[in-house]
């Protein structure tokens, strides 16, 4: 009994330690205060300048289309190089594992500042185009949509693809109609898994991006350095907002896996 509470108090520490700061910054999104530490009163204002502010909107929907390219991308080069490991000889699989960590372990800086010597100076391609944010976006991506993928393969019947073939199936159609399907479930957990690095990545972004355009992660930096108050305080609006649907997403996308979970506990039984 006395061990259970002792988790239990821990577990509660650990969680306050992890939430209670996102929950300060949000309960201070619906106040007028200009500085966290003295609460003055509640208001909507942030609210109203983050959805009014013509810079804040251009900025928040350019960091989203950005982060759907991404995401879109490295789900293609994630899955295609998993399927490719996975049927692959072993030890070349094995390879491409090892490979596959080095940039998830990489500092993000390096990668960043890699990309920029590749693509702008070594191979002269204008940063104005997007090609680099995207290109070094995608490389910072791709490795953990690979690491999603691959225990779905793992999983799978690793025959069932030939079979597909026995049964009258093209290479195309047994990898679309039997493999994909199969591995859905990882590709959503590694396109979510995309959207989230995108939409946090300062360092790639910064050596990278174009010099008039700026995602939430540059932005907010820059903000902190000499931006009106205002804005300050409506980026704790953003931040919290960010947070809901984040929580919403994790809640709806366990929800679903609950149900499949039960409904295949009831095809079992029946």
């Amino acid at each position: 009994m006395k061990k259970k509470v002792g988790q239990g108090i821990w577990l509660f520490l650990i969680l306050m330690f992890l939430y209670l700061p996102i929950l300060f910054l949000a309960v201070y999104s619906f106040t007028e205060s200009t500085m966290i530490g003295a609460i003055r009163g509640f208001s909507l204002q942030n609210y109203v300048t983050l959805f009014t502010t013509q810079e804040l909107i251009d900025m928040i929907a350019g960091t989203f289309i950005l982060a759907l390219a991404v995401s879109i991308l490295s789900v293609v080069l994630g899955t295609m190089g998993a399927i490719g490991a996975f049927y692959s000889h072993p030890r070349f699989r094995s390879g491409l594992e090892f490979a596959n960590q080095i940039p998830v372990v990489n500092a993000d800086i390096v990668t960043g500042f890699s990309m920029c010597v590749l693509l702008i100076i070594f191979l002269g391609i204008d940063k104005d185009t997007y090609i680099p944010l995207v290109a070094g976006q995608t490389a910072l991506c791709t490795p953990f949509v690979y690491l999603s993928v691959m225990p779905r393969l793992k999983q799978m019947d690793p025959y069932i693809y030939e079979a597909a073939l026995d049964l009258g199936c093209t290479p195309f159609q047994a990898l679309r109609k039997v493999v994909l399907r199969e591995l859905v479930p990882g590709m959503l957990s590694g396109f979510m898994t995309a959207v989230t690095l995108s939409l946090d990545d300062y360092f790639i972004t910064t050596y990278t991006k174009p010099a008039v355009f700026d995602t939430i992660s540059t932005y907010v930096v820059n903000a902190t350095k000499g931006a009106q108050t205002s804005i300050k305080t409506a980026l704790w609006a953003l931040s919290t907002l960010i947070f809901a649907i984040v929580v919403i997403v994790v809640v709806v996308m366990n929800l679903r896996s609950g149900r499949k979970g039960e409904g295949g506990l009831v095809r079992e039984e029946v």
